[in-house]
């Protein structure tokens, strides 16, 4: 099967490989490729089969989860939206240091890179741009919820 996420070889990549990964995200846009190499070095990585629960309400919140390649959907979210190469999840229990608030099943072959929360947390203070863009993407969730809402009525 071909590969057709953000890394060309799963099997063979290093830190320097997972850094510009992360360059990719653009959640991570403006992170020095030296920042990015200490991040990617904390992180592990996961591989899933179609089907493997990748997440699930209500485990703890011990990562970020950048999907590398394949994709995932959130189960019982009216507004979720399938999740790509180059998605994340699992920021909201992150941030609030709770429970996940969804289940995350793989639909594809699936590769996550797992990022710790305590330094991912470390990297969203010290650029504040980062937080920024979680932020407007937590919105964007927020206004699609408040949209279906509004159609459901």
């Amino acid at each position: 099967m071909k590969n057709q996420g953000l890394i060309p070889s799963w099997e063979h990549s290093h830190v320097v490989d997972w850094s510009k990964v992360l360059a990719t995200v653009p959640l991570f846009a403006g992170v020095s490729r030296r920042q990015l190499r200490k991040l990617a070095r904390r992180a592990t990585f996961v591989e899933f089969a179609p089907g493997d629960i990748v997440m699930s309400n209500p485990e703890s919140a011990d990562w970020l989860h950048v999907i590398l390649s394949g994709s995932a959907r959130v189960l019982g979210k009216p507004a979720a939206r399938p999740l790509r190469a180059g998605d994340y999840y699992g920021e909201l229990a992150l941030l609030e240091n709770g429970p996940r608030s969804a289940t995350v099943v793989a639909a594809e072959e699936l590769h996550v890179m797992r990022l710790p929360r305590q330094s991912f947390l470390r990297l969203a203070q010290d650029h504040a741009a980062v937080s920024h863009r979680m932020l407007r993407n937590l919105s964007a969730q927020f206004r699609r919820l408040e949209a279906q809402a509004t159609l459901a009525h």
